[in-house]
């Protein structure tokens, strides 16, 4: 069989860029071995994000009785549960399958290896396995949870994040091993549910990577909820029982040991290469073991590219999406699909959503910065939901106003970073985040008082304005 354009992988990256080759006339055929929707769809971003919803409402009910609602017989049917959020990714993956189907993508549920730097083999249930020949191949083979030594997954008291998201019951105690957005999103959940979770952290805060004044507002909530945090903590071994397992930790203080039902294991994700058979062609890997491509995400075969969380960092599906885009469009001389800036989420509670540069990253290439810092507690929308922790903050170019980097820690962050995503991307200024009507009452409004902040007019915050040249002669 002769292809086109063939795509190894049908995840958010890989049936995002089927979809648009196909768009443009190209004749593509796409290899998923598992299900349509990859990780994402199936066993991570949706079937999470419905889960922590969920839980979100559960917990919520019992603090209504200041509003006037009062409810009796509040039970959680975990089953009843499951099969909800297992629907919504059914009828998500069945969209996916029309719509390459009537873009025309021939689909292939198999196993593809590359044997050659235009051909891959393809093994499905079928009698023999299929070779194809391709002008152009694009890798798009995601990642899968990393296992500790001595820890690994055996999926009934070691869990992966797959585990914890089809558990049956609520464990009485998680053990949580990785302070991440996988560890934290996940451990909030069971937590709201009922569950009494520690998480073990190696680095000295949470989600390390992530600005620490964003951090402080979900670690208090954390707290809150009754997670029990230790960090500078490293997993050391594990011992298990017939009722759950014990494991020693190795903390500032001394060495602990820790009971738990269940423990999650969510210290990262690796990419999948090891059976696609790059040592037939000329892909070459980086020394963390993903695949090396260049600004095209071209790799070292000019007709193979690779995108995704198999290509790199960040292993986001918004950005596998992009570009898959971006290299549909350059094989089938489209307009150029290009972004500068990807916008990160993080479904803690509250959330945290950020893009572009910090305030330190801005600081370290040398720019002159201004601030704008706007608290959801000034905020009427905030007010009336009762979720007014956190804050908008913008970082701007002190010349030209250009918006350089937003972040945001508070109600809804994950929905108001797209706006935020748009000035950056846009190279938007802060009167033009000022200036734009942003309707009464709502949420977005903050970025426009983070902006007019910035700017030294806020409105529904006093800050003290800068002295002028004069009063500081």
């Amino acid at each position: 069989m002769k292809a086109e354009f063939l795509i190894i992988g049908g995840g958010p990256g890989g049936y995002v860029a089927a979809i648009r080759a196909a768009q443009l006339g190209r004749g593509v055929v796409l290899v998923e071995q598992d299900r349509l929707g990859g990780v994402c769809l199936n066993i991570g971003c949706i079937p999470s994000k419905a889960l922590i919803h969920a839980a979100n409402l559960y917990h919520k009910i019992p603090e209504l009785s200041p509003l006037g609602i009062s409810v009796e017989g509040l039970r959680l049917e975990v089953e009843r549960l499951r099969a909800w959020k297992e629907g919504i990714v059914e009828r998500l993956r069945e969209g996916i399958a029309k719509l390459l189907a009537a873009n025309g993508v021939r689909v292939i549920h198999g196993r593809a290896r590359l044997v050659g730097p235009d051909k891959a083999r393809v093994e499905s249930p079928g009698p023999e396995a299929e070779l194809v020949e391709f002008g152009h191949c694009l890798l798009a083979t995601g990642s899968r949870p990393l296992e500790l030594p001595g820890l690994e997954f055996d999926h009934e008291l070691v869990l992966d994040s797959t585990d914890a998201l089809s558990l049956r019951e609520v464990p009485a105690a998680l053990l949580v091993i990785g302070g991440g957005y996988i560890g934290l999103e996940l451990g909030t959940l069971y937590a709201k549910l009922g569950a009494k979770v520690k998480v073990v952290e190696m680095m000295d805060q949470l989600l390390p990577g992530t600005p620490a004044e964003l951090v402080r507002p979900v670690e208090r909530r954390l707290r809150e909820l009754g997670v029990e945090i230790l960090l500078k903590a490293r997993a050391k071994g594990l011992r298990k029982g017939r009722s759950g397992a014990e494991l020693l930790v190795e903390t500032p203080e001394g060495e602990r040991r820790i009971e738990a039902e269940r423990v999650l294991q969510a210290v990262g994700r690796k990419p999948n290469t090891a059976e696609l058979g790059l040592e037939e062609t000329e892909v070459q890997l980086t020394e963390k073991g993903f695949i090396r491509v260049d600004e095209r995400f071209r790799t070292g075969n000019p007709r193979i590219f690779a995108i995704g969380d198999v290509a790199g960092p960040p292993l986001l599906a918004h950005k596998a999406s992009h570009e898959g885009l971006l290299v549909a469009e350059a094989l089938t001389g489209g307009a150029k699909v290009s972004f500068r800036a990807v916008p990160a989420a993080i479904f803690t509670d509250p959330e945290i959503a950020y893009v572009g540069l910090s305030e330190a990253e801005a600081q370290a290439q040398g720019r002159e910065i201004i601030v704008g810092r706007f608290p959801f507690a000034a905020l009427g929308r905030a007010a009336a939901i009762g979720e007014t922790e956190g804050f908008v903050k913008l970082i701007a170019d002190a010349g030209s106003k250009a918006v350089l980097g937003v972040e945001i820690v508070g109600p809804e962050a994950s929905n108001l970073i797209g706006e935020a995503a748009l000035a950056v991307e846009t190279g938007a200024t802060l009167e033009d985040l000022a200036r734009t009507v942003h309707p009464h009452p709502t949420l977005p409004e903050a970025l426009m008082e983070a902006a007019l902040a910035a700017l030294h007019r806020p409105i529904h915050i006093f800050v003290k304005a800068p002295r002028t040249r004069k009063e500081a002669a």
